[in-house]
């Protein structure tokens, strides 16, 4: 195990010069790696090729490659040797679901896999269409909702950027906020950014160092909004690794989510705590 951690990752990109018999041949001849981690690593999702000028990802090791195939391969032991924890069902609604997705596990795959993302499991593991309607940061948990078709996808997208969907959040953070409420409206990359924020439990002392727990609510949707606006107020969230001190898991968890589902009208309300699911007020 060793061995895979410290080894380092790599990148190949080629273009065939004569038409090979199969993408596992071609890749074991060019890279020196074993068939056996090629084949591991082209199912989980770290195999490119360029099919009618549209870049995607590779999963057959038996593919045939035409004379002029572009194929890239992004090779990564210590990333395709990680098996996070599972997301959980938390409701059903035909043609989209709700879902559990604990820390650690990412809400889509990048060029280098896809196995750790819940976008992935639940397509292959269900046995579903899958499509991204929003993001959850992968050292969050909480609340994400996967559509299994366009129309619900497209429907759902546009609750999330009309802000029909209202969001809530859970944290922990460093040092004693006094204040019951209190909005922080600072922008972010150049947009106006609002996070609603509200003290749950009074400090509390882990290890002579004062905490609180806050309730937040996101008025607008930035990348890592809730992260940067606490931890430029000088409270980051505990286990913050960008923007605070790293320390076991992150203390952020999307907790709820309410909106009327496009597809019935009727409307949706969803909370972790009342289904006994990850509570950070335990």
């Amino acid at each position: 195990m060793s061995q895979i951690l410290h080894q380092p990752a790599q990148e190949f990109s080629f273009v065939t010069t004569q038409n090979e018999s199969s993408a596992l041949d071609f890749l074991a001849t060019q890279t020196g790696i074993s068939k056996q981690k090629i084949k591991d690593a082209m199912n989980k999702g770290a195999v490119w090729w360029t099919l009618k000028n549209k870049i995607v990802r590779l999963r057959r090791a038996t593919k045939e490659l035409a004379k002029g195939t572009k194929i890239q391969f992004y090779y990564d032991p210590h990333l395709l040797a990680k098996k996070p924890e599972l997301p959980q069902l938390v409701q059903d609604n035909s043609r989209y679901s709700v879902w559990y997705k604990p820390n650690g596990l990412l809400s889509q795959g990048s060029q280098w896999g896809d196995h750790c993302s819940i976008l992935r499991w639940v397509e292959v593991n269900k046995k579903r269409n899958c499509f991204l309607v929003h993001r959850l940061d992968a050292d969050a948990a909480g609340l994400m909702i996967i559509a299994h078709d366009a129309q619900a996808a497209a429907a759902l997208s546009e609750l999330f950027q009309s802000h029909q969907l209202q969001k809530y959040y859970q944290a922990w953070v460093q040092g004693e906020i006094k204040d019951d409420s209190f909005t922080i409206n600072a922008d972010l990359d150049g947009k106006t950014s609002i996070t609603h924020i509200k003290k749950i439990v009074a400090n509390k002392t882990i290890n002579e160092q004062a905490q609180t727990l806050l309730d937040i609510q996101l008025e607008t949707g930035r990348k890592h909004q809730i992260r940067r606006h606490l931890a430029g107020i000088g409270h980051p969230i505990i286990g913050d690794r960008l923007y605070g001190k790293a320390a076991n898991k992150l203390q952020l968890l999307a907790y709820a989510i309410e909106f009327n589902c496009p597809i019935t009208r009727m409307p949706q309300k969803i909370n972790l705590q009342k289904i006994g699911l990850p509570d950070l007020n335990a």
